[in-house]
């Protein structure tokens, strides 16, 4: 179901699609402090995920303090008043289990994926997070060193790493999303210990979060156990804060160049997109996949296979809660000019708003989208997630079950439309990526 995912790993023609799903089977019910539960069943492993979405991402950070919510991805692991330092993820692991976390700019997601009759010890670990996690000096400075050393590897030493950042900051002039999850170190610095204290005290909270458990599990008894756990947690003090921010329109092209260390230029395009549950969303993931999901995808076989104008070229529809990025690159072939790809790239956009795409094309990219949400929802963890996206930013759990519905509803001239409404040529952000100059200091 998760359509900020680059759809398109199938080539090739299949039969026509029955756009059809399974049905996800739950139940869910909330508890008087606000947190929403939402449990589906699945007896046939014993194993079983807990999940915790934190309504809360990059976006509902202070303009002087990002960074803090993927700072807290990494500090609720530090330990809670009745947990030791540093032992969270050993008691899972020594149960046999795995754990995970992450951050985006609208969300925080917790799991544990355990045996099913370990599921007391996930939910015990949960309501320990939200209710005890320790927020003090050593866990802060210790994970301020964890953090300077993901944004070293991930963006600053790492050959086109600050794509994402570099292209935010240009494509929002107004909402918080102009900044990415990992926000500024110089902001982490700063910050006051109890500036991260009120951090946890507003958005670690019941009615801020959606405990999701998916498997090998008896509907009954779990709800006790999760009363148990989580209803003596008290629910925020004051309402969360979400900003009321809506993105003027692009009217005018904004053009930039980044000297990077790099070998080979390459040229990132973004258009603004509208928010996540709009129903323009369904057509603009085609039409990525159409133009760059996979081998046989229209640019793929026009820019890497037959002009051999560049290496390597995607389109990722990063779709956000108010409003996301048709983000699209491509890494240039050896010689080639970012001016001779650009051109190439802007007049096969211009194909498909004039001619749109042939039958065929679009019964391949059904097939494709059929395939990806059946993938989405092939594991518990998939459809753990899933569940709680559908709450969160669809406002239906059962959003899960209607996905396909969606995009049988997409038509060729849906794609044809969105095309031409969303990728407009003078409203956009267009970056090169270049090399470093020989000596040069420029960053």
């Amino acid at each position: 179901m998760k359509k900020l995912a680059a759809l398109g790993m199938v080539a090739g023609m299949l039969s026509l699609p029955a756009l059809a799903q399974n049905k996800i089977d739950f139940r869910e019910f909330t508890l008087d402090n606000g947190l929403h539960v939402i449990m589906h069943q699945d007896n046939t492993t014993p194993i079983v995920i807990t999940s915790v979405l934190y309504h809360v991402g990059s976006k509902n950070e202070n303009p002087d303090r990002t960074g803090f919510a993927h700072f807290f991805e990494h500090l609720m692991f530090e330990g809670t008043e009745n947990i030791e330092r540093g032992e969270y993820m050993n008691i899972i692991q020594g149960r046999g289990g795995t754990l995970n976390a992450f951050t985006s700019n609208d969300i925080t997601y917790y799991y544990e994926l355990l045996p099913s009759n370990e599921l007391e010890l996930a939910l015990y670990m949960e309501s320990e997070r939200m209710l005890h996690s320790k927020v003090d000096e050593t866990g802060v400075e210790t994970q301020r060193e964890v953090v300077k050393e993901e944004r070293r590897q991930r963006y600053e030493n790492q050959p086109y790493g600050t794509i994402l950042p570099e292209t935010l900051k240009r494509a929002y002039a107004e909402h918080p999303y102009q900044w990415a999850p990992i926000g500024s170190m110089d902001h982490l610095n700063a910050a006051t210990i109890e500036e991260f204290q009120q951090f946890y005290k507003d958005f670690y909270v019941p009615n801020n979060a959606t405990l999701t458990i998916a498997g090998d599990i008896d509907y009954a008894e779990t709800e006790a156990m999760v009363r148990d756990y989580f209803s003596e947690i008290p629910e925020g003090e004051k309402a969360i804060y979400r900003p009321n921010v809506t993105e003027p329109k692009k009217t005018a092209e904004i053009r930039d160049v980044i000297y990077d260390n790099i070998q080979i230029p390459a040229v990132i395009q973004a258009y603004n997109l509208p928010p996540q549950n709009h129903p323009d969303s369904y057509a603009m993931n085609m039409l990525s996949t159409y133009l760059t999901g996979g081998n046989s995808s229209l640019m793929t076989k026009e820019l890497v296979d037959k002009q051999q104008k560049a290496l390597a070229i995607a389109a990722i529809p990063l779709e956000l809660e108010d409003g996301g990025l048709f983000l699209m690159y491509g890494i240039t072939n050896m010689g080639v000019e970012p001016e001779a790809l650009e051109t190439e790239i802007d007049g096969l956009l211009k194909k498909v708003q004039e001619e749109g795409i042939s039958d065929q094309d679009f019964e391949k990219l059904k097939n494709i989208i059929e395939n990806n949400i059946v993938s989405g929802n092939s594991s518990m963890a998939g459809i753990a997630q899933n569940l709680a996206q559908a709450h969160v930013i669809y406002g239906d759990t059962n959003y899960i079950n209607q996905v396909m519905d969606a995009y049988s509803k997409v038509t060729q001239d849906d794609i044809k439309r969105v095309a031409n409404e969303y990728l407009n040529l003078d409203g956009r952000v267009v970056l090169y990526y270049l090399p470093k100059p020989k000596d040069s200091t420029t960053e």
